[in-house]
């Protein structure tokens, strides 16, 4: 049964597979480890995958019910991390459908978004303004991808951007096993002067097939604390810190409001870290040359550059 539902989905955490299986997660684990010594799936952190490497995308629904709490833990930290008036970008994903459901609390916010998820949260608040790029709908994440998607983000210019992923490692930096869901977080990511990446433990160490963001454009990196047999996860925390990413670790006292911050190791600035410069992706059209779509002249692209506070220097 395990095999079967690792070769359904991909991947699947320790946790479904024992609630599935109808067993507990130590009895499941050590299953796991059998499996994995004969080569038919690989370990992953508080999980099993598909042998080979790479992990890849499990369904939606399976993802919905994986680490709610942990989810739930960072996207509460992460709503308090948005201001009154801001405008911030927000990619798809399970965790940031959680952010969305707590940004209908802040008066006077601009949210653009590519998914139908967050849009559906935040339908209903009035002090909202919701603005949805173009695209192609990619069913199993109820997103919006594809060239329509890239071309309304064009010229525009916000805060933050709020992203989730398949996999986080210091050497890669955030990444999903989509390419056309990468393409369009790469978007995402060029048109804001700051990006948090909303992670639980599970991804942290796990590598999929396309990079959305490199280890030196994350700015902030808002997860939960993984449990003491996680030692591979730890230690990509660890490895984060040390390249300059800010950590905070939500839900630090049994899933209450709250964090552990960890500082970044490493003094210098995102655009420095390692004592060479990192280019910083800016969107394209910058001041003076706005683009297409959302960032031409007069229209919603400008107002929002103007709601966003300037990057500091």
């Amino acid at each position: 049964m395990i095999l079967e539902m690792v070769r359904a989905n991909g991947a699947v955490s320790l946790r479904e597979l024992a609630r599935v299986v109808q067993t507990s997660e130590v009895t499941v684990r050590r299953d796991v480890r059998a499996l994995e010594a004969e080569g038919l799936l690989d370990r992953r952190h508080g999980g099993a995958v598909l042998p080979g490497g790479f992990t890849r995308e499990s369904g939606f629904p399976q993802r919905a019910m994986a680490a709610t709490a942990e989810k739930t833990a960072i996207a509460e930290y992460a709503a308090g991390l948005v201001r009154e008036g801001e405008a911030i970008v927000v990619g798809a994903g399970t965790t940031t459908q959680e952010l969305a459901r707590r940004l209908a609390r802040v008066p006077g916010l601009t949210v653009v978004t590519n998914s139908l998820l967050v849009a559906q949260a935040l339908a209903h608040a009035n002090r909202v303004e919701v603005v949805m790029t173009g695209g192609t709908l990619r069913g199993s994440n109820y997103a919006l991808v594809g060239s329509g998607a890239e071309q309304s983000l064009l010229g525009l210019r916000v805060s933050r951007a709020f992203l989730s992923g398949a996999g986080l490692t210091a050497d890669r930096g955030l990444s999903t096993s989509n390419m056309l869901a990468a393409s369009v977080d790469r978007a995402l990511v060029r048109a804001a002067s700051e990006v948090v990446v909303l992670a639980d433990h599970g991804k942290l160490g796990a590598e999929t097939a396309f990079q959305t963001v490199p280890t030196e454009v994350i700015s902030h990196l808002v997860t939960n604390q993984p449990p003491p047999d996680q030692e591979r996860a730890a230690a990509e925390l660890d490895a984060l810190s040390a390249q300059g990413v800010r950590i905070s670790v939500a839900g630090a006292s049994c899933g209450k409001p709250g964090a552990v911050e960890r500082e970044p190791r490493s003094p210098e600035r995102p655009e420095q870290r390692g004592g060479r410069e990192v280019p910083v992706p800016s969107p394209r059209g910058g001041a003076g040359h706005p683009g297409p779509g959302l960032g031409a002249p007069g229209s919603l692209g400008q107002r929002l550059s103007d709601l966003a506070p300037t990057r500091r220097r």
